[in-house]
């Protein structure tokens, strides 16, 4: 929507704004971001409109915001969480601020809270004996081998790529007999945008034993279907390229443990609602995209892997991996990555 010619932007209501600065981002962010900032905010205006005081987007005050924020705390969410829509508050505010909805001073009244590294950053991840494990199952399996599961796992696993970067492949970008698959940023047809755009665009090479999944997947499993843009998808559902809602919904049942052994809760996985249709992200041992994501990626460093490197295949930047994704412990990075340098701290190696 947009304000109607004449409008005083300071008599537009909180909900108006939010609309208005959804579509004015729609070039500048990606569908994923937008949808992010969407959720984020939605909270606010919602808030907002069980405020007898709030009439207005001009009648918000530094005291709102405040109020709005401890009220988010006393909902016990996580401290990412909150300053993750505190964040985005004050964005939608110097948004708000520079259309002179709202004074331009109140964007620096948001208090965004000041998390430790600790605070910031998520530990939990699929664990490497746990992908294992799993993996093995799916390629032994004689019914699950190559299904959809076994090919999200696959993908995630061996690419450490976010789900939108997953998603966005069409049948074309990979390349069965070079054992590679191609991300590309793309806004024709169903547009399916990378997160880093044209800087996210790449060639990631696979393992034998996933390329040898793909193809069984392409020539058994996969649905001819093309999306509402013409293309064909890698992974591809029965009305074409899937949300991304149930790309998180198979990898959350393609990592249940109970796929590939005994349920660490105690369930009969027969009886288990966990085990149901779109329930899998309620077992607490199943893992999200981005928490395989992460194991990916640490499993990868551990390997031997640079951060260089691995930054290009899952296409981060080094100290974005160093902070955020590589959840080795300090043994870890002892054991496996530094041992050959310190086998080397000896005075047989010194030239001098």
């Amino acid at each position: 929507m947009s304000a109607p010619p004449g409008e005083d932007p300071a008599e537009m209501s909180v909900r108006e704004v939010y609309e208005m600065f959804l579509d004015a981002k729609q070039l500048d962010y990606t569908e994923e971001t937008l949808r992010d900032y969407e959720t984020r905010l939605r909270q606010f205006v919602e808030w907002a409109d069980d405020q007898d005081d709030i009439e207005t987007i001009a009648d918000v005050t530094g005291w709102h915001l405040e109020q709005f924020k401890l009220f988010r705390q006393g909902q016990d969410l996580a401290p990412t969480t909150i300053k993750g829509q505190m964040t985005a508050l004050k964005v939608w505010l110097e948004y708000a601020a520079g259309i002179e909805a709202v004074d331009e001073m109140l964007p620096y009244r948001v208090n965004i809270p000041k998390l430790t590294q600790t605070d910031e950053t998520d530990d939990t991840l699929l664990d490497v004996d746990d992908a294992k494990r799993l993996l093995e199952h799916y390629r032994e399996s004689r019914v699950e081998f190559a299904s959809e599961r076994h090919i999200i796992l696959e993908l995630v696993w061996f690419t450490g790529a976010r789900l939108g970067g997953i998603r966005a492949l069409d049948l074309e970008d990979y390349h069965s007999e070079d054992q590679f698959v191609r991300f590309s940023h793309r806004l024709e047809g169903e547009a399916t945008p990378l997160k880093k755009k044209l800087d996210g665009e790449r060639p990631v090479g696979l393992p034998d034993e996933t390329c040898e999944a793909l193809d069984a997947y392409i020539e058994h499993v996969r649905t001819e279907k093309r999306d509402d843009g013409g293309r064909r998808p890698l992974l591809c559902g029965r009305q074409g390229r899937p949300a991304a809602s149930t790309l998180q919904n198979w990898m959350y049942h393609a990592t249940l443990p109970c796929t590939a052994g005994s349920c660490p809760h105690g369930k009969e996985p027969r009886t288990c609602d966990w085990t149901e249709r779109n329930q899998a992200s309620k077992c607490p041992s199943s893992r999200s995209p981005h928490q395989v994501r992460t194991g990916s990626i640490t499993w990868q460093l551990n390997c031997g892997g640079s951060y260089e490197a691995v930054g290009q295949r899952a296409n981060s930047d080094p100290d974005t991996l160093r902070r955020y994704y590589d959840k080795a412990s300090d043994v870890e990075k002892l054991e496996e990555r530094r041992r050959d340098f310190v086998d080397q701290l000896n005075f047989e190696t010194d030239d001098n």
